[in-house]
């Protein structure tokens, strides 16, 4: 499935970022989805978690693989991230990996963060999206 991006239509992830932001919700702050599935109110399939992180898989994947990693202590976008994030950053990298090992990806994955309205992010909490289990394309966008 490849996604299209039509000028004036907002449909699909671009439309749902362009909603978010014009709603506000880039500077975080607010509940999100994920907050929801850290805290157990919406169900997930979980694929991993410590204290610092989740694992789960996408509910719309793009590839035979697609699982997020998210941190536990909210972060708005990757552009908020200051030096106190260093470790914390890290850590989501190594999860990320292992998890990827765990689901089969020796072969290779795409690791994706999205940032703001242009970079497509409808979500405002930080988070990998981990892409694998078939030849990825290039470029990605």
């Amino acid at each position: 499935q490849r996604w299209v991006s039509v000028p004036g239509r907002q449909d699909g992830e671009v439309g749902k970022a362009q909603q978010a932001a014009a709603a506000g919700k880039e500077a975080g702050g607010q509940p999100t989805i994920f907050s929801k599935i850290i805290d157990r109110s919406i169900p997930a399939t979980i694929l991993y978690e410590d204290d610092k992180c989740l694992v789960f898989r996408d509910v719309a994947p793009q590839a035979p693989v697609h699982f997020l990693v998210i941190p536990k202590h909210p972060i708005p976008r990757i552009s908020c991230v200051g030096p106190q994030d260093t470790e914390l950053l890290g850590h989501l990298m190594v999860v990320a990996a292992r998890t990827a090992q765990a689901e089969g990806l020796a072969d290779g994955y795409r690791l994706v963060i999205n940032d703001g309205k242009h970079g497509a992010q409808s979500v405002y909490h930080l988070h990998l999206h981990v892409l694998g289990g078939r030849q990825m394309g290039w470029p990605p966008g």
